[in-house]
Protein backbone atom coordinates (compact mmCIF):
# COMPACT_ATOMS: atom_id res chain seq x y z
CA UNK A 1 0.00 0.00 0.00
CA UNK A 2 1.36 3.41 -1.05
CA UNK A 3 0.81 5.72 1.93
CA UNK A 4 1.86 8.77 -0.07
CA UNK A 5 -0.75 8.35 -2.84
CA UNK A 6 -3.15 11.35 -2.72
CA UNK A 7 -6.61 10.91 -1.22
CA UNK A 8 -9.76 12.09 -3.01
CA UNK A 9 -10.36 15.59 -1.60
CA UNK A 10 -14.04 15.56 -2.57
CA UNK A 11 -14.88 12.95 0.07
CA UNK A 12 -15.43 13.65 3.73
CA UNK A 13 -13.42 11.73 6.32
CA UNK A 14 -16.41 9.54 7.14
CA UNK A 15 -16.83 8.56 3.49
CA UNK A 16 -13.24 7.33 3.16
CA UNK A 17 -12.40 3.64 3.22
CA UNK A 18 -10.14 2.21 5.92
CA UNK A 19 -7.18 2.27 3.56
CA UNK A 20 -7.90 5.88 2.53
CA UNK A 21 -8.23 6.93 6.20
CA UNK A 22 -4.85 5.40 6.93
CA UNK A 23 -3.26 7.28 4.02
CA UNK A 24 -5.01 10.51 5.02
CA UNK A 25 -3.83 10.30 8.65
CA UNK A 26 -0.30 9.45 7.54
CA UNK A 27 -0.10 12.37 5.12
CA UNK A 28 -1.62 14.77 7.65
CA UNK A 29 0.96 13.77 10.25
CA UNK A 30 3.81 14.39 7.79
CA UNK A 31 2.31 17.77 6.89
CA UNK A 32 2.16 18.80 10.56
CA UNK A 33 5.80 17.86 11.20
CA UNK A 34 7.28 19.19 7.95
CA UNK A 35 10.13 21.63 8.60
CA UNK A 36 10.51 20.58 12.26
CA UNK A 37 13.58 18.39 11.77
CA UNK A 38 15.81 20.42 14.07
CA UNK A 39 13.16 20.47 16.80
CA UNK A 40 12.74 16.69 16.51
CA UNK A 41 16.50 16.27 16.86
CA UNK A 42 16.43 18.33 20.04
CA UNK A 43 13.56 16.25 21.44
CA UNK A 44 15.46 13.02 20.72
CA UNK A 45 18.55 14.38 22.47
CA UNK A 46 16.43 15.38 25.49
CA UNK A 47 14.95 11.87 25.62
CA UNK A 48 18.39 10.23 25.45
CA UNK A 49 19.78 12.53 28.17
CA UNK A 50 16.73 11.91 30.39
CA UNK A 51 17.06 8.14 30.06
CA UNK A 52 20.80 8.31 30.81
CA UNK A 53 20.43 10.52 33.90
CA UNK A 54 17.41 8.57 35.16
CA UNK A 55 19.32 5.30 34.86
CA UNK A 56 22.13 6.66 37.03
CA UNK A 57 19.68 8.00 39.62
CA UNK A 58 17.73 4.73 39.79
CA UNK A 59 20.88 2.60 40.15
CA UNK A 60 22.28 4.82 42.91
CA UNK A 61 18.92 4.98 44.67
CA UNK A 62 18.64 1.19 44.62
CA UNK A 63 22.20 0.84 45.92
CA UNK A 64 21.95 3.38 48.76
CA UNK A 65 18.29 3.20 49.87
CA UNK A 66 16.93 -0.14 48.71
CA UNK A 67 13.83 -0.18 50.91
CA UNK A 68 12.47 3.15 49.68
CA UNK A 69 13.40 2.22 46.10
CA UNK A 70 11.60 -1.13 46.38
CA UNK A 71 8.51 0.48 47.93
CA UNK A 72 8.32 3.23 45.28
CA UNK A 73 8.79 0.69 42.48
CA UNK A 74 6.06 -1.53 43.92
CA UNK A 75 3.62 1.41 44.14
CA UNK A 76 4.52 2.48 40.58
CA UNK A 77 4.02 -1.03 39.23
CA UNK A 78 0.72 -1.26 41.03
CA UNK A 79 -0.68 2.11 39.89
CA UNK A 80 0.75 3.03 36.47
CA UNK A 81 -0.81 0.12 34.52
CA UNK A 82 -4.15 0.90 36.16
CA UNK A 83 -4.00 4.56 35.12
CA UNK A 84 -3.12 3.58 31.55
CA UNK A 85 -5.95 1.03 31.52
CA UNK A 86 -8.48 3.58 32.77
CA UNK A 87 -7.37 6.04 30.10
CA UNK A 88 -7.65 3.43 27.33
CA UNK A 89 -10.69 1.66 28.86
CA UNK A 90 -9.05 -1.76 29.10
CA UNK A 91 -11.78 -3.21 31.28
CA UNK A 92 -10.42 -6.76 31.41
CA UNK A 93 -7.21 -5.64 33.07
CA UNK A 94 -9.08 -3.26 35.39
CA UNK A 95 -11.33 -6.08 36.65
CA UNK A 96 -8.45 -8.56 37.15
CA UNK A 97 -6.32 -5.84 38.79
CA UNK A 98 -9.17 -4.93 41.16
CA UNK A 99 -9.67 -8.55 42.27
CA UNK A 100 -5.93 -9.03 42.79
CA UNK A 101 -5.63 -5.76 44.72
CA UNK A 102 -8.61 -6.48 46.97
CA UNK A 103 -7.39 -9.94 47.98
CA UNK A 104 -3.76 -8.88 48.33
CA UNK A 105 -4.77 -5.87 50.43
CA UNK A 106 -6.44 -8.24 52.90
CA UNK A 107 -3.22 -10.25 53.16
CA UNK A 108 -1.14 -7.07 53.62
CA UNK A 109 -3.52 -5.91 56.33
CA UNK A 110 -3.09 -9.22 58.14
CA UNK A 111 0.69 -8.94 57.88
CA UNK A 112 0.76 -5.41 59.33
CA UNK A 113 -1.73 -6.00 62.15
CA UNK A 114 -0.19 -6.03 65.62
CA UNK A 115 -0.06 -8.29 67.47
CA UNK A 116 0.39 -10.62 64.54
CA UNK A 117 -1.65 -13.79 64.48
CA UNK A 118 0.29 -17.05 64.55
CA UNK A 119 -1.55 -18.16 61.40
CA UNK A 120 -0.46 -15.11 59.39
CA UNK A 121 2.81 -16.59 58.00
CA UNK A 122 0.83 -19.59 56.79
CA UNK A 123 -1.71 -17.32 55.08
CA UNK A 124 0.99 -15.17 53.48
CA UNK A 125 2.81 -18.15 52.06
CA UNK A 126 -0.34 -19.79 50.69
CA UNK A 127 -1.54 -16.62 48.95
CA UNK A 128 1.71 -15.60 47.32
CA UNK A 129 2.58 -19.19 46.45
CA UNK A 130 -0.77 -19.37 44.63
CA UNK A 131 0.06 -16.18 42.74
CA UNK A 132 3.46 -17.62 41.88
CA UNK A 133 1.93 -20.83 40.48
CA UNK A 134 -0.80 -19.07 38.50
CA UNK A 135 1.63 -16.52 37.03
CA UNK A 136 4.03 -19.29 35.99
CA UNK A 137 1.18 -21.19 34.34
CA UNK A 138 0.01 -18.13 32.41
CA UNK A 139 3.55 -17.23 31.35
CA UNK A 140 4.33 -20.74 30.09
CA UNK A 141 0.95 -20.99 28.35
CA UNK A 142 1.54 -17.66 26.61
CA UNK A 143 5.03 -18.74 25.53
CA UNK A 144 3.71 -22.02 24.11
CA UNK A 145 0.96 -20.18 22.23
CA UNK A 146 3.56 -17.82 20.76
CA UNK A 147 5.79 -20.71 19.61
CA UNK A 148 2.81 -22.51 18.05
CA UNK A 149 1.94 -19.32 16.19
CA UNK A 150 5.47 -19.09 14.82
CA UNK A 151 5.14 -22.70 13.62
CA UNK A 152 1.89 -21.80 11.81
CA UNK A 153 -0.34 -24.12 13.83
CA UNK A 154 -3.05 -21.46 13.89
CA UNK A 155 -3.72 -22.15 10.18
CA UNK A 156 -5.01 -25.63 11.08
CA UNK A 157 -7.83 -24.00 13.03
CA UNK A 158 -8.51 -21.30 10.43
CA UNK A 159 -7.36 -18.47 12.70
CA UNK A 160 -5.20 -15.51 11.77
CA UNK A 161 -1.70 -15.33 13.31
CA UNK A 162 -2.55 -11.97 14.86
CA UNK A 163 -5.37 -13.52 16.91
CA UNK A 164 -3.14 -16.18 18.45
CA UNK A 165 -0.29 -13.72 18.98
CA UNK A 166 -2.61 -11.29 20.78
CA UNK A 167 -3.70 -14.04 23.17
CA UNK A 168 -0.10 -15.19 23.69
CA UNK A 169 1.17 -11.69 24.50
CA UNK A 170 -1.76 -11.08 26.84
CA UNK A 171 -1.05 -14.29 28.77
CA UNK A 172 2.67 -13.48 28.92
CA UNK A 173 1.94 -9.98 30.23
CA UNK A 174 -0.47 -11.15 32.91
CA UNK A 175 1.89 -13.91 34.01
CA UNK A 176 4.99 -11.72 34.22
CA UNK A 177 3.26 -8.63 35.61
CA UNK A 178 1.34 -10.27 38.44
CA UNK A 179 4.22 -12.65 39.11
CA UNK A 180 6.69 -9.80 39.65
CA UNK A 181 4.16 -7.66 41.53
CA UNK A 182 3.23 -10.59 43.77
CA UNK A 183 6.90 -11.24 44.53
CA UNK A 184 7.52 -7.59 45.40
CA UNK A 185 4.48 -7.46 47.68
CA UNK A 186 5.62 -10.69 49.34
CA UNK A 187 8.98 -9.08 50.09
CA UNK A 188 7.18 -6.03 51.47
CA UNK A 189 5.21 -8.29 53.79
CA UNK A 190 8.40 -9.97 54.99
CA UNK A 191 9.81 -6.62 56.10
CA UNK A 192 6.62 -5.89 58.03
CA UNK A 193 6.30 -9.35 59.55
CA UNK A 194 9.89 -10.21 60.45
CA UNK A 195 9.19 -10.31 64.17
CA UNK A 196 8.42 -12.76 66.94
CA UNK A 197 5.70 -15.27 66.16
CA UNK A 198 4.34 -18.33 67.91
CA UNK A 199 6.71 -19.78 70.45
CA UNK A 200 9.65 -17.73 69.20
CA UNK A 201 11.14 -14.63 70.87
CA UNK A 202 13.92 -12.26 69.83
CA UNK A 203 15.97 -13.34 72.83
CA UNK A 204 15.84 -16.94 71.63
CA UNK A 205 14.03 -18.22 74.74
CA UNK A 206 10.72 -20.01 74.09
CA UNK A 207 7.72 -18.38 75.73
CA UNK A 208 6.25 -21.74 76.75
CA UNK A 209 7.05 -25.45 76.64
CA UNK A 210 6.55 -27.13 73.26
CA UNK A 211 4.31 -30.17 73.52
CA UNK A 212 4.68 -33.32 71.47
CA UNK A 213 3.07 -33.31 68.00
CA UNK A 214 2.51 -29.54 68.11
CA UNK A 215 3.77 -27.08 65.48
CA UNK A 216 6.14 -24.54 67.06
CA UNK A 217 4.95 -21.77 64.72
CA UNK A 218 1.16 -21.89 64.93
CA UNK A 219 0.72 -24.07 68.03
CA UNK A 220 -1.76 -26.41 66.34
CA UNK A 221 -1.74 -30.20 66.24
CA UNK A 222 0.43 -32.01 63.67
CA UNK A 223 -1.87 -34.39 61.80
CA UNK A 224 0.75 -36.09 59.61
CA UNK A 225 3.93 -37.87 60.69
CA UNK A 226 7.27 -36.73 59.32
CA UNK A 227 7.67 -39.86 57.20
CA UNK A 228 4.08 -39.84 55.91
CA UNK A 229 2.76 -38.16 52.77
CA UNK A 230 0.08 -35.59 53.58
CA UNK A 231 -3.01 -34.87 51.51
CA UNK A 232 -2.81 -31.07 51.76
CA UNK A 233 0.59 -30.55 53.39
CA UNK A 234 3.46 -32.53 54.85
CA UNK A 235 5.21 -32.29 58.20
CA UNK A 236 8.85 -31.12 58.17
CA UNK A 237 11.53 -31.85 60.75
CA UNK A 238 14.58 -29.61 61.06
CA UNK A 239 18.07 -30.82 61.91
CA UNK A 240 17.50 -29.72 65.50
CA UNK A 241 14.65 -32.25 65.80
CA UNK A 242 11.66 -29.87 65.98
CA UNK A 243 8.72 -30.48 63.63
CA UNK A 244 6.38 -28.07 61.85
CA UNK A 245 3.52 -27.84 59.39
CA UNK A 246 4.83 -27.44 55.84
CA UNK A 247 3.07 -24.14 55.20
CA UNK A 248 4.03 -22.81 58.62
CA UNK A 249 7.76 -23.40 58.23
CA UNK A 250 7.69 -22.13 54.65
CA UNK A 251 5.86 -19.05 55.89
CA UNK A 252 8.49 -18.64 58.58
CA UNK A 253 11.23 -18.60 55.93
CA UNK A 254 9.36 -15.94 53.94
CA UNK A 255 8.44 -13.87 56.99
CA UNK A 256 11.81 -13.49 58.60
CA UNK A 257 14.05 -14.87 55.85
CA UNK A 258 15.54 -16.79 58.77
CA UNK A 259 17.92 -19.75 58.80
CA UNK A 260 17.07 -20.64 62.40
CA UNK A 261 14.60 -22.93 64.09
CA UNK A 262 11.47 -20.96 65.10
CA UNK A 263 11.53 -22.64 68.52
CA UNK A 264 15.12 -23.13 69.71
CA UNK A 265 16.86 -20.63 67.39
CA UNK A 266 19.45 -23.24 66.40
CA UNK A 267 21.18 -22.49 63.11
CA UNK A 268 19.82 -24.75 60.35
CA UNK A 269 20.00 -24.77 56.56
CA UNK A 270 16.35 -24.45 55.63
CA UNK A 271 17.10 -24.13 51.90
CA UNK A 272 18.29 -27.73 51.72
CA UNK A 273 14.79 -28.87 52.63
CA UNK A 274 12.86 -26.88 50.04
CA UNK A 275 13.24 -24.01 47.62
CA UNK A 276 11.55 -20.72 48.37
CA UNK A 277 9.73 -19.66 45.15
CA UNK A 278 10.84 -16.06 45.71
CA UNK A 279 14.55 -16.87 46.03
CA UNK A 280 16.49 -16.07 42.89
CA UNK A 281 17.56 -19.47 41.54
CA UNK A 282 19.55 -17.89 38.73
CA UNK A 283 21.00 -14.48 37.98
CA UNK A 284 19.13 -14.31 34.65
CA UNK A 285 15.82 -14.56 36.52
CA UNK A 286 16.78 -11.58 38.69
CA UNK A 287 17.75 -9.62 35.59
CA UNK A 288 14.40 -10.49 34.00
CA UNK A 289 12.55 -9.16 37.06
CA UNK A 290 14.54 -5.91 36.98
CA UNK A 291 13.81 -5.53 33.26
CA UNK A 292 10.05 -5.97 33.83
CA UNK A 293 10.12 -3.42 36.65
CA UNK A 294 11.93 -0.99 34.38
CA UNK A 295 9.47 -1.56 31.55
CA UNK A 296 6.30 -1.27 33.63
CA UNK A 297 7.23 1.19 36.37
CA UNK A 298 10.19 3.34 35.34
CA UNK A 299 9.89 3.68 31.56
CA UNK A 300 6.49 5.48 31.67
CA UNK A 301 7.80 7.83 34.37
CA UNK A 302 10.93 8.65 32.35
CA UNK A 303 8.91 9.27 29.17
CA UNK A 304 6.58 11.50 31.17
CA UNK A 305 9.56 13.47 32.49
CA UNK A 306 10.97 13.86 28.96
CA UNK A 307 7.58 15.07 27.74
CA UNK A 308 7.47 17.58 30.58
CA UNK A 309 10.91 18.93 29.65
CA UNK A 310 9.78 19.30 26.03
CA UNK A 311 6.69 21.16 27.19
CA UNK A 312 8.79 23.55 29.31
CA UNK A 313 10.95 24.42 26.31
CA UNK A 314 7.93 24.72 24.01
CA UNK A 315 8.79 21.65 21.91
CA UNK A 316 5.93 19.69 20.36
Amino acid sequence: MDLHRPVDSNKTYEELTEEEKLRYDHQKMHEMHRGHESMHTTMVMILIATVFVAQIIVVEWKKRHYRSYAFFTMVAMWSIPLLMSIKNQWWRFIIIWSIFTLLTALVIRKSTTKPMSVTTPRLVYKWFYLIYKVSCFLGVLGYIAMMLTFLGLNALFGHKPQQWMDVALMLLFYGLYFGVLGRDVAEYCTDKMAASIGYYTKEGMPTRQLETNVCAVCGNQLLVDVNEEGVLENTYQLTCGHVFHEFCIRGWCIVGKKQTCPYCKEKVDLRQMFTNPWDRPHILYGQLLDWIRWLVAWQPLILFMAQGINWVFGLE
